[in-house]
């Protein structure tokens, strides 16, 4: 009987870049409507989406043995989890997003310090609490079922801690950023139990290796060419690698075949130097793992 390793996914916000990021890592799956099991073409893996807050303790519990979700969820949950690889994938920026502690700006309120005995509103309850009573900081830490930022422009509260990438939103409201708690970004954990098992821990690593090395193709190409042997050694030098590029000989003597992996941008800027050098047959390829 085959093993099976349950593995979960993120809902919302970071469902259909995980998807991406599996699909580019050699899976496919099929997402049915309103259906939180979809269907992947690996025997070995059951999936199911529930959302990112909940996901580390589903986790911890081992009700999963594996799944996605945010840094910030692991430490808002206090969950004891394996973490097995950092996956920053935000968006097209790639920026992880961070917690910041956001205000009105005509609040008079600068400083941390300043929001003592203050209205604090917020998804992030438990570690925000935490982390201002360990600065003894006393607050009244209420939990946000949305709108975060129309609840301080109302007045309902003096302050909030809120998600951002850019800070735009806050800025729209008529807010400002104060104090940034926390960066976060994508973590695969693991239960504890399932990494003291051999085959599981086997496939997560699996898994790990697979999904860190679609996020490392990232804006990667391949480039092949065909350069002459009077202008390999410069060619060589102005060639940016992640190793030394990779050289054979040509059947036709004096020519060399090189393949290298750059940053898709630099490609631009390369050509026309690499022509003005002889280089022929200049070949890019898309890149879906570097590992």
């Amino acid at each position: 009987m085959e093993r099976v390793l349950n593995f979960g996914l993120p809902k919302g916000s970071l469902e259909k870049a995980t998807i991406e990021l599996f699909e580019k890592a050699g899976w496919s799956i099929e997402v049915h409507h309103r259906s939180y099991f979809p269907q992947v073409d690996d025997p070995e893996l059951n999936l199911v989406i529930c959302r990112p807050q909940e996901m580390s303790k589903y986790v911890e519990r081992g009700i999963l043995d594996a799944g996605i979700t945010g840094k910030d969820w692991i430490l808002e949950n206090e969950s004891e989890v394996v973490i097995v690889a950092d996956l920053i994938y935000s968006k097209a920026s790639k920026r992880p997003a961070k917690w910041v502690v956001a205000v009105k700006e005509d609040s008079g309120i600068e400083t941390l310090e300043d929001l003592r005995n203050k209205k604090i509103s917020t998804e992030l309850v438990n570690y925000t609490k935490k982390f201002l009573a360990e600065r003894n900081i006393p607050v009244e830490v209420s939990y946000s079922w949305g709108a975060t930022e129309a609840k301080v422009v109302q007045g309902l509260c003096d302050a909030i801690v809120e998600i951002t990438e850019t800070g735009s939103t806050i800025k729209a409201h008529g807010l400002k950023i104060i104090y940034e708690l926390l960066t976060t970004y994508p973590q695969l954990i693991a239960n504890k139990d399932a990494w003291e098992d051999p085959w599981k821990r086997r496939k997560i690593n699996q898994i790990a290796i697979l999904l860190k090395g679609a996020l490392n193709a990232h804006k990667k190409v391949g480039l092949k060419m065909n350069v002459p042997e009077r202008s390999l050694e410069e060619v060589v030098k102005i060639l940016p690698s992640i190793t030394a590029p990779t050289i054979s000989t040509l059947y036709q003597k004096g020519w060399y075949a090189l393949e290298v992996v750059i940053s898709e941008k630099e490609v631009r800027d390369l050509v026309p130097i690499l022509l003005e050098l002889g280089v022929e047959g200049i070949i890019e390829y898309n890149l879906n793992k570097v590992i």
